[in-house]
């Protein structure tokens, strides 16, 4: 669980400095590899709710 969780911290990172990279200095290669992060975050998020549901059965 600990490293499900430090991925999704780590990704959501990459996403913040790829989605500001877009906004302030207007990099389009940057809006591309945030969309990619954002779907890898979203599978992530999914792994997240389906281990901590089974962690609250025990």
């Amino acid at each position: 669980m600990k490293d499900l969780i430090a991925k999704i911290s780590a990704e959501i990172d990459t996403f913040k400095a790829e989605s500001e990279s877009l906004a302030e200095k207007g990099v389009k290669a940057a809006g591309a590899r945030a969309r990619k992060s954002s779907l890898e975050i979203e599978k992530l998020l999914k792994e997240f709710r389906k281990v901590s549901i089974e962690e609250s059965k025990k």
